[in-house]
């Protein structure tokens, strides 16, 4: 089976829950699944679900305990390196049938690394392999080199009036 390249992106809430669906759904087709989630490292609903649902999948964090709010610094740049090397990795191993690459986007928007080294990915990528792309601002020319391409947009949401985070809803 041939292998596509998805990007979610855009201001909209549901970038990050659609790939988690899609790796729930090709686990239960049997298929091998690794995450990697970039700029977050704290426990959260979703790795409890996917861990109580879908144990095959692989679940790997490269990013400290907070988000980044302002500036990154050097620990977020170490920790995108060490995530970028680990997922290329993998992606030329051919070990996995999807690939998710959670809040990838926001490395190249934040300068944490190029979008040179966001396309040597897809260029390394096996035939089969199905690899999604999520976080805002993704850059024109990877919506360009992508074969799916969806736009999550905001058109209300609740935070901007105060509400924070939910548990089990937004966290």
């Amino acid at each position: 089976m041939k292998g596509y390249v998805q990007v979610y992106t855009g201001d909209g809430k549901g970038k990050t829950t659609a790939a988690l669906g899609l790796a729930l759904r090709a686990a239960g087709a049997g298929k091998k699944v690794f995450i990697a989630q970039f700029l977050k490292g704290r426990a959260s609903s979703e790795l409890k679900s996917i861990a109580r649902l879908a144990p095959d999948i692989t679940l790997k964090q490269y990013g400290r305990k907070n988000f980044i709010l302002t500036q990154p610094d050097q620990r977020d740049i170490k920790k995108a390196r060490k995530g970028l090397e680990e997922v290329k990795n993998l992606i030329s191993s051919g070990a996995y049938d999807l690939i998710i690459l959670d809040e990838i986007n926001l490395l190249v928007h934040l300068k944490l690394i190029s979008i040179e080294e966001i396309l040597s990915l897809l260029d390394i990528k096996p035939a089969s392999l199905e690899l999604v792309m999520t976080g805002r601002s993704a850059h024109p020319r990877l919506i360009d080199r992508a074969d799916l391409v969806t736009e999550m947009l905001e058109i209300k949401h609740y935070y901007p009036r105060g509400v924070p985070a939910r548990k089990g809803m937004e966290k």
